[in-house]
């Protein structure tokens, strides 16, 4: 069991921590917890439930990618009509997500036992998708107060999102390598993050996923310490536009933005290329063969994208730039883009003119 400071989650890392819950709820003082389990995560959420006895107050089992605003809303009310005070999360980024947009609105802690390698459990972002528009902010009420990792969830997790989920996590340390408040403390969560997804992804098809695991986590203290760049922008604008699969999105781009950045960012190629064993000039090319060695989806057109949609997607960026080491221009983008959707080896069509 391992504790962090004040401003992030208590962490309980145990084989069988599921059973943790009611122990875990009991140590935030709540007496009526509101339940956020369906899907892939029903089982232990079941589990949980009948842990939980007399202090569950209620369940929401609808689960959706990206967060629909009409699903917050009801999930919102389900928390006020049962009187909850607490809300404990079972599953991926999706139903952490969710669990987000409740305590927002309510201020009510979060406990959440993540089953993928996203992150979303240890940071303070959120996000929406309305009209296919995603919204995405900060606010320190949504960080979850306890996070339980238990391996043993993530031992049956299918071989195809572990992948996208880890390269998902990936994204946010390099990313978090170049963000332009990464501080020294960020840099070597990044490295750590990226040297122990790069172990997890080369041994996927092996039984011990710790590595993915812990790696996961030290992505989402990076996503939760810094900027977000364009990387991120371009999965919200896929993801909540053109309704394309969260982590599989992150999975496919990373490569090609990394490219389109490498000569704009040494300083995060270097450290990158150290973490994962790589010449500096190597990183996306690593990144790429990594993805394609696990199983990763290998273009935009694969996950139906269609290439003509891109200059709205271009419009979308332009309209409210993110931070990014490389200047954001249109034909840039451009080439960025068709690149990632026709999903070869990223390189000098990607990379600066």
């Amino acid at each position: 069991m391992t504790e962090l400071p004040s401003d992030r989650p208590r962490v309980v890392l145990r084989d069988g921590g599921l059973r943790l819950v009611p122990d875990e709820a009991a140590r935030l003082g709540a007496s009526r917890v509101l339940l956020i389990a369906g899907g892939s995560a029903a089982a232990p959420g079941d589990t949980v439930a009948g842990l939980l006895g007399d202090r569950l107050a209620g369940r929401v089992t609808e689960i959706a990618q990206h967060v629909p605003a009409d699903l917050a809303e009801r999930a919102v009310r389900r928390a006020v009509e049962v009187d909850a005070d607490l809300i404990v999360t079972i599953g991926g980024g999706s139903a952490t997500g969710l669990g987000k947009a409740v305590a927002r609105k309510t201020g009510l802690r979060i406990l959440a036992v993540p089953t993928t390698f996203s992150g979303s459990e240890a940071t303070p972002i959120w996000g929406l998708t309305e009209g296919g528009h995603k919204t995405t902010g900060r606010d320190p009420r949504v960080r979850p107060a306890t996070v339980i990792y238990d391996p043993e969830l993530f031992a049956t997790l299918p071989a195809d999102l572990a992948v996208t989920s880890a390269l998902n996590a990936f994204a946010h340390c390099v990313e978090g390598l170049y963000a332009p408040d990464a501080t020294g403390e960020t840099n070597d969560w990044a490295a750590t993050g990226i040297d122990l997804l790069t172990k997890g992804l080369t041994t996927i098809g092996q039984p011990n996923r710790q590595h993915l695991l812990r790696g996961g986590f030290y992505a989402g203290l990076v996503l939760g310490a810094t900027t977000m760049g364009l990387h991120h922008k371009l999965a919200h604008i896929l993801g909540g536009t053109y309704r394309l699969p969260h982590a599989a999105t992150h999975a496919v781009l990373l490569p090609y933005v990394t490219a389109a950045n490498a000569a704009a960012a040494p300083e995060a190629m270097t450290r990158a290329a150290t973490a994962m064993g790589r010449r500096k000039s190597d990183v996306a090319a690593g990144i790429w063969e990594l993805a394609r060695g696990a199983g990763a989806p290998r273009s935009l057109a694969e996950l139906g994208w269609p290439a003509g949609a891109a200059d709205e997607v271009i419009d979308a960026v332009l309209a409210a730039p993110p931070a990014n080491p490389h200047p954001i221009g249109r034909d840039w983008l451009r080439r960025l883009l068709l690149a990632a959707h026709r999903g070869g080896a990223p390189g000098g069509e990607v990379s600066p003119a």
